[in-house]
């Protein structure tokens, strides 16, 4: 994002105030921030504020004649790299379809020809609407990036689909749809979730890995302008902005999966695979009087070694490492046994499964690094950027 100028459209919503340290985590990433405010948008957010993050004017008028005479509102909008709608309320989605032109944000962006980027934001009824539901894919037809909002409680104390996207997100997708960053050219190939392995058709093995680390991960690397291919087991998650999702259900499936990505100069396996699988029956399996079935448990492929052993090995394979004791030294044991590059080893004796924060530690064959504990988001850009320097050399 270095140098990238982002013109920063703010929309008239609760969510406004995000937008003050989306300025900051902008300029932190490198690019600068011309912010533009709707009269909605004055009503959250000062447009003092905003000037004042960006170190920029904060422009706010259609008929300023003065902003008029130094450079119009045309070459204010092709002056920018992208046009970043955040947040984007029903509101300005409608007008964005309409090609409405009524002030400064609406003609801003129907005067452009540069990719804009829209941050929804908007009560859960109003995202669900038809109208909307029509408005977003009218964009998504013209070529506008228009992200999928969180889902949780709004403002208004209803729960759903509606809340602005978070912002590592929001910058994710920044990158990825300005094609900018370290690993720009790059493939890289990240797997994330459990599997279920199958016992009869109601039921299956599995694991407690809610996926989160690994989306986190290939959300990252996305924004450091990768070509992620992201091969998840069955997860109730959101595809990171920019990444190619294959959904699999089992080991198998996963290691096919992972043969068919290949090529790819780097992989991460995050995925919590199955160890063990048995062969399923057709019909669900009753109880009967002589007690719980006997279940003849096969080992399932061990896709990391294939692929560290692989013809088409990547440059880069990094394994991840669950344990619940003597966490270091089990990840040493899979380093050596695996034959991959690194290994990343936590310690899930706690609420690390499912939950939203991890400490990790980088075994290779030059020592032991431990990363800051912290948010998953956070650990994985930490490891997003060692990756991208890695790849570098």
């Amino acid at each position: 994002m270095a140098g990238k100028r982002i013109l920063l459209i703010i929309g008239g919503g609760i969510a406004a105030f995000k937008s003050l340290e989306l300025i900051r985590e902008i300029r932190r990433a490198g690019g600068s921030v011309t912010p533009v405010l709707t009269k909605g948008g004055q009503q959250f957010v000062t447009p003092l504020s905003a000037a004042a993050l960006a170190e920029a004017k904060a422009y706010t008028d259609l008929f300023d004649l003065t902003d008029e005479a130094e450079m119009g509102h045309i070459q204010l909008s092709r002056s920018a790299d992208l046009l970043l709608v955040c947040p984007g309320t029903a509101d300005l989605i409608a007008k964005m379809a309409g090609g409405h032109a009524d002030d400064l944000a609406t003609t801003l962006l129907l005067a452009t020809d540069t990719p804009v980027l829209v941050a929804p934001a908007m009560n859960v009824r109003m995202w669900g609407h038809a109208a909307t539901a029509r408005n977003v894919a009218t964009l998504r037809e013209r070529g506008v990036t228009v992200l999928e909002p969180d889902v949780g409680p709004m403002a208004c104390g209803e729960f759903g689909p509606g809340r602005l996207p978070e912002l590592p997100r929001i910058m994710a997708a920044i990158a990825a749809v300005l094609g900018d960053g370290p690993l720009n050219g790059r493939h890289l190939l990240v797997t994330a979730g459990p599997t279920h392995e199958p016992i009869d058709p109601v039921r299956y093995i599995a694991n407690r890995s809610s996926g989160k680390q690994g989306y986190a991960l290939a959300g990252a690397l996305a924004a450091l302008g990768a070509r992620v291919t992201l091969i998840s087991g069955p997860v109730a998650l959101a595809t990171p902005p920019g990444v190619a999702r294959v959904d699999v259900e089992t080991a198998r499936q996963m290691a096919d999966a992972v043969e068919a990505a290949l090529p790819a100069d780097a992989a991460v396996m995050v995925a919590a695979v199955a160890d063990w699988g048995v062969e399923p029956t057709g019909q669900k399996i009753k109880k009967g009087e002589g007690g719980p079935p006997q279940l003849a448990l096969r080992e399932n492929p061990d896709i990391l070694a294939t692929l560290s052993r692989h013809a088409k090995r990547p440059a880069l394979v990094v394994g991840f490492a669950a344990e619940t004791n003597d966490v270091i030294a089990h990840a040493q044991a899979k380093l050596a046994k695996k034959g991959c590059d690194l290994i990343v080893a936590n310690d899930v004796s706690g609420d690390v499964m499912g939950g939203e924060r991890n400490l990790v530690h980088l075994v290779s064959a030059a020592g032991v690094e431990s990363l800051p504990e912290g948010p998953k988001d956070d650990v994985a850009r930490a490891l997003a950027a060692r990756i991208a320097e890695f790849l570098k050399n």
